[in-house]
């Protein structure tokens, strides 16, 4: 029986296709860096990820690697939205590094797998790599992961796979889960903990 034809909008889409090491060259090193507004990730697994010092700083030229975290954390702080959504705990390594991590939001569901980064709301990600330095970071050729996926700037599959990351983020995927007895913390709820602690630091409304 012949499977029926997808639907397309009828659109062109513009979008590159990222393979290997790429994803360090064109994502991390020349997108996530300038972001302004927001860098929203999912990743299955989460391990610690060095990439190549600021252009300009001591540490470029000296060679030298920092955390991709740390990073993450310089973003933050200038107010751009980070937010990691990811599935597995933080290796260890990664943990320790996290601890003077401050305005980077972390979530964690068992169910995620898909591998996407969204920048300012204006270029997608969608592929293989986890965030890992196997997989985006800058870990030699020949030790790095086979990894593959496409970088777009379409409007309609930014909004469909930031809707997407919304939902799980916010717990709206929760209520059926069949999962939820070995979550650690369900999303639902700390999304609820999260309004109950905003409400309470509101001022009270005027009768």
């Amino acid at each position: 029986m012949a499977l029926p034809e997808p639907a397309f909008e009828g659109r062109a889409l513009r979008a590159k296709l990222v393979v290997d090491r790429d994803h360090y060259e064109d994502i991390v090193a020349k997108r996530i860096r300038d972001a302004r507004v927001s860098v929203w990730i999912s990743t299955a697994n989460l391990k610690s990820t060095l990439v190549e010092a600021p252009v300009g700083s001591r540490a470029r030229a000296r060679g030298r690697f920092v955390s991709l975290y740390e990073s993450l954390g310089d973003l933050a702080k200038r107010d751009v939205d980070v937010r990691i959504l990811h599935a597995s705990a933080p290796s260890r390594p990664l943990a320790k590094e996290m601890g003077g991590t401050s305005g980077v939001k972390l979530r964690r569901c068992p169910r995620v797998h898909l591998k996407m980064i969204a920048i300012d709301g204006r270029l997608l990600y969608l592929g293989s790599a986890n965030l890992t330095g196997a997989g985006i970071g800058a870990k030699g050729d020949g030790r790095r992961n086979f990894e593959m996926g496409i970088l777009t700037d379409s409007d309609a599959l930014l909004d469909d796979a930031q809707e997407r990351f919304d939902r799980i983020w916010r717990g709206a995927e929760c209520k059926g889960c069949k999962l939820r007895s070995v979550c650690d913390a369900p999303l639902d709820q700390l999304t609820s903990r999260a309004r109950s602690k905003r409400a309470r630091r509101s001022p009270s409304s005027p009768p």
